[in-house]
């Protein structure tokens, strides 16, 4: 099964995997989020998107700011709404399905206790330097 890593905006363009991913690193880094990973996870036949953009924030508050963050920026720059967002609860973990990119928002705690980078360690992995 291949994933299709290509979406239509409301503008009528593309949007790929790499160009949402791009978007979602921004949006992440505008609110200082930390441990920014991209796993490239096109290579696997398994895998339930083809790209997983990993961050986190210190708080609460800020892993929401970030979630909600990043869905403004991804609709103002290709005009495409996220399939679903879940965590928004609590703010521990939270998810924004974007089809081809999953994007996952995350307390420090709680990224290590999941360590998805771990469980897809199989795939290309790219850490991104924090920026202060």
């Amino acid at each position: 099964m291949q994933i299709e890593n290509t979406q239509i905006t409301t503008t009528g363009k593309k949007a790929d995997s790499a160009t949402l991913s791009d978007i979602v690193v921004e949006a992440v880094r505008d609110l200082k989020g930390k441990g920014i990973t991209v796993i490239d996870l096109d290579s696997l036949e398994t895998a339930p998107a083809s790209r997983f953009v990993i961050c986190q924030g210190k708080s609460t508050t800020q892993v929401g700011s970030i979630a909600d963050n990043i869905v403004d920026k991804v609709r103002e720059a290709t005009g495409i709404k996220p399939y679903n967002i879940d965590g928004t609860r609590n703010s521990q973990w939270v998810v924004v399905d974007y089809g081809s990119v999953m994007v996952h928002v995350f307390l420090p705690e709680t990224h290590d206790l999941y360590n998805l980078e771990d469980l897809w360690s199989d795939a290309s992995i790219e850490v991104l330097p924090d920026i202060d």
